[in-house]
């Protein structure tokens, strides 16, 4: 099994590809030790000292690291991710293979008379903004609309890098003000 490494814009994360499928759809965040407990494969990189966070795209996973060298870590990485796949356990303790994209939508909040905005707002985000975000490892999710503002949660490498700022202000901020005229501002949740 050859596992291919990239960098993403986050130094502090590595985006592991395993040459095969890791989410049938969706994606799924583990911030701690004790959300990873729904996940055999991210239950072994939390083993890995100094992993502080794991997150699953559709054939990718990304790993986040509190400290420590990636000259060091990476080798303990690339064995759990190896030994996960060769032993043929699920990637889910329960045996699903879908991300949890779907809570997400139960958290929106928006008035109902901005329906065809946030309608608008979610197409751009979908297909213009998620899949660039995924080559780096991460994703963004519509959180809510309010007042102008446009409310989204950054996951994966995207979350806590230090370019994320200027991807929201400079590239997000920018496409939705261009197509959706009532965005004024994009913010973080």
């Amino acid at each position: 099994m050859f596992i291919q490494t990239e960098a993403t814009p986050n130094p502090a994360t590595l985006k592991f590809i395993p040459g095969r499928s890791v989410l049938a759809s969706g994606t799924m965040e583990f911030a701690s030790p004790e959300a990873a407990a729904r996940s055999p494969l991210a239950e072994r990189l939390f083993a890995v000292p100094g992993i502080t966070g794991v997150f699953y795209g559709s054939d990718f996973v990304t790993v986040t690291k509190a400290d420590g060298d990636w000259q060091h870590l990476k080798p303990a990485i690339l064995g759990a991710i190896m030994e996960h796949y060769m032993s043929g356990a699920p990637l889910l303790a329960d045996g699903s293979v879908d991300g949890d994209d779907s809570l997400d939508e139960e958290d929106e909040f928006f008035n109902e008379e901005d329906a065809d905005t946030v309608a608008q707002i979610k197409d751009l985000i979908e297909t213009r903004v998620r899949p660039a975000v995924a080559n780096d490892g991460g994703d963004i999710t519509f959180r809510g609309f309010k007042d102008g503002v446009v409310y989204l949660n950054m996951k994966g490498a995207c979350s806590g890098c230090p370019s994320s700022t200027a991807t929201l202000q400079h590239g997000i901020q920018n496409l939705l003000r261009h197509f959706v005229p009532d965005v004024v501002e994009v913010r973080p949740m």
